[in-house]
């Protein structure tokens, strides 16, 4: 490499999805020579040295007196918050959408001093930042910085998009406006502290409806383009679409003995947040037990909470894009990491969204018919087979989406995303 080495810093979210999106392109830059470090939430501490990166620690609340898993936070709070899913998504708003973002603001408040002096430590060439709202540190450093958007691109508002968290269909506004007066009632009030804290602490005002900036450097997001919306004001040069972001850290790995056979095979994952849902969990093995397929299941963190079928293996985490590449079919929460990642494989999707941007994905991959959406709570036995059945033995379906995934593949987003951040780090 004829450019000297950058120090690129990487700050995802505290949640497995952002993270193994960074450590995908973080992977790249570091065979470039390039030197990577990752500010993770303390509980994740070790988790990005296995993978041989540096890493710095923070907190984004006070310390526990007990030890945490990675992520507990979310996780807990998922499982407290959990009835709130069965509820349509604008009552979740109010319920789950705005006690979540206020959350996060706490968590910006609380590292605000402590990303400073990290940031001022570390004296990085680029902040890779990948999170929902803002962390007014990243302005203050003086730094450069990029922002990667690994939400639905919803989140990037336009007047001609459904609202974000919403799950309504793009071709239907009739309940567009009551969605944005709920959002707007659920939020205005935390959107003015949070505005106020920003501009104190150094950063620019929010933008409206937003609960973090742009970057005025480089700004990254993953849809590919075959499932990305039309937009009346097209996004700015500072924005790339990476198409899909899909690692090559994963492990290998290979189908059990127990489970080889001809029948089709299914891969289930609530990720790591919904999969908390032990009943549902529990739910869903039972419902598919008698399904004449084979089923690879992604246990979760609670893994030892339930038992699968016969027809079924997983544990509590599997490597998911190892595993992939062997399946049929996706049985997915409609998180953003697991829906481009299907779709770089070519699966189709059975789509069973939770909360956040779930809905838009899964409103989104069944409008265009690279899938269905069901409701986890509501759908029955016979309903969840059947669609298994349907997508199965749709040739067409299998052959159309099998020839999508070849496209996003060659269009590499991991190493266009490395190459982005390494110009903007130049």
């Amino acid at each position: 490499m004829s450019e000297p080495a950058a120090t690129i810093v990487f700050f995802p979210e505290g949640a497995f999805g952002p993270t193994n999106n960074c450590v995908g392109i973080g992977d790249v830059l570091r065979r470039r020579g390039h030197r990577v470090v990752f500010i993770v939430e303390e509980s994740f501490a070790g988790t990005l040295e296995a993978q041989g990166f540096e890493e710095r620690t923070m907190r984004l609340d006070p310390p526990p007196e007990t030890e945490e898993a990675p992520g507990q936070f979310w996780k807990d709070f998922i499982r407290e918050t959990a009835p709130v899913f069965r509820k349509p998504t604008i009552d979740q708003l109010a319920e789950f959408i705005a006690p979540t973002f206020q959350a996060l603001i706490d968590g910006s408040k609380y590292v605000d001093a402590q990303l400073t002096e990290i940031l001022g430590e570390l004296e990085p060439d680029l902040v890779v930042e990948d999170n929902v709202v803002s962390f007014p540190a990243l302005f203050a450093s003086g730094r450069p910085w990029a922002r990667i958007d690994s939400c639905n691109p919803l989140e990037i508002k336009d007047p001609d998009l459904p609202p974000v968290f919403s799950g309504l269909p793009s071709e239907d506004r009739s309940d567009w406006g009551e969605f944005w007066d709920a959002y707007r009632a659920a939020h205005a009030e935390m959107h003015a502290d949070f505005d106020q804290f920003c501009r104190e602490r150094g950063a620019p005002p929010l933008p409206a409806d937003d609960f973090i900036h742009a970057s005025p450097t480089l700004n990254l997001y993953l849809y590919p383009q075959e499932v990305d919306y039309p937009r009346r004001a097209p996004l700015g040069p500072t924005w790339h679409n990476l198409g899909a972001s899909v690692r090559a850290t994963a492990p290998d790995w290979r189908l059990p003995e127990e489970l080889a056979g001809e029948e089709p095979l299914v891969y289930l994952s609530l990720g790591s947040l919904g999969s908390a849902d032990v009943a549902l969990m529990r739910t869903l093995v039972a419902e598919l037990a008698e399904a004449p397929y084979r089923f690879i299941v992604s246990k979760g963190p609670q893994a030892s909470e339930f038992d699968l079928a016969p027809n079924m293996v997983g544990t509590e985490f599997l490597p998911q894009t190892s595993v992939l590449p062997q399946v049929d079919l996706v049985i997915t929460h409609g998180g953003n990491n697991t829906t481009t990642e299907a779709l770089h494989f070519g699966k189709p999707m059975i789509c069973l969204p939770l909360f956040w941007d779930q809905y838009d994905n899964a409103q989104r991959i069944a409008e265009l018919g690279f899938g269905v959406r069901l409701d986890p709570y509501r759908v029955t036995a016979p309903q969840l087979r059947g669609a298994v059945e349907r997508l199965l033995s749709d040739a067409a379906l299998r052959a159309r989406m099998a020839e999508l995934g070849q496209r996003i593949r060659a269009r590499d987003g991991v190493r266009r995303g490395a190459g982005l951040i390494e110009k903007a780090a130049g």
